[in-house]
């Protein structure tokens, strides 16, 4: 986010804390990208703020994190302090989470196949979540590809290749009817944090339905070795579309990722590897 509108958003998250009851005197900022994440000081809570055109997101995260809340599901909690849901300031919508002291360390692949296969247990008890399936997601990257105007910069030639590779593996995954369930949406190393509660993946707002096999495609492969029971040539199909799907999105044009266009080119090439 520009610095401008970044201080805007910040000023949105401190004001609304304050409007709570909670005591706001300095705010460090933790992640600039889609979504702002701040550490309000000196009460300590997590303040994630988010553009009104994210209210879905918004609106899905607190809802699961609602219903995980009395689960054992390895996951980042919101802030107890204030009533749960999205608050609507300046513009942008901000909620509020427990702030979890980050500790050191690399996390061994068990622990974090152990950490994936907790969270997966508790989110297995939702009977009915209310999430999107994991090929809306699909829907949203055909969109991207589709679009000339809203991907401008990706050649004829490639727009055709992600188009037939997303098509092509999410016929080949739903044909095997694998079990689902609610998903993280992604679980990879970026979202996951070990803390002095334990291991939690935080993030809830890409949530969606599927097989294991799609949550697992966004860990690491070692991780992937250590989680039990998986359809391995599932996890392969899902691996594959995982990456055509975050492809797809680095070449949108209101894509607000550091370095997305790198990592969009990047991504074409391991699919072409992959593929061809």
């Amino acid at each position: 986010m520009e610095p401008a509108l970044l201080q805007v958003a910040i000023a949105a998250a401190t004001s609304s804390a304050s409007a709570l009851g909670l005591q706001v005197e300095d705010a460090n900022l933790l992640h600039n990208s889609n979504r702002i994440a701040v550490r309000l000081l000196p009460c300590n809570v997590l303040a994630r703020i988010a553009t009104e055109g994210d209210r879905f997101g918004a609106d899905l995260e607190v809802e699961i994190a609602q219903l995980l809340a009395e689960t054992d599901s390895s996951l980042a909690l919101l802030e107890p302090r204030v009533a749960p849901g999205v608050y609507e300031r300046m513009g942008f919508l901000v909620t509020f989470w427990t702030y979890y002291q980050p500790l050191p360390g690399e996390i061994a692949a068990t622990e974090y196949a152990q950490a994936l296969n907790k969270m997966h247990a508790g989110m297995r008890t939702i009977a009915d979540p209310p999430a999107p399936h994991f090929t809306d997601r699909v829907t949203e990257a055909l969109r991207v590809v589709g679009d000339r105007d809203r991907s401008p910069d990706l050649a004829e030639v490639d727009r055709q290749f992600l188009r037939e590779t997303l098509e092509k593996l999410t016929r080949d995954i739903t044909r095997r009817g694998a079990a689902e369930q609610l998903l993280h949406g992604e679980p990879h190393p970026g979202n996951l944090m070990r803390t002095t509660e334990g291991f939690l993946f935080m993030d809830l707002e890409t949530c969606c339905c599927g097989p294991v096999e799609f949550d697992v495609a966004h860990a690491p492969e070692e991780v992937s070795e250590e989680y039990p029971g998986l359809d391995r040539d599932l996890l392969l199909d899902c691996r594959v579309l995982a990456l055509a799907i975050v492809t797809s999105w680095r070449w949108d044009r209101r894509d607000q990722l550091p370095e997305g266009r790198y990592w969009g080119k990047e991504g074409l090439k391991q699919l072409r590897l992959t593929v061809d």
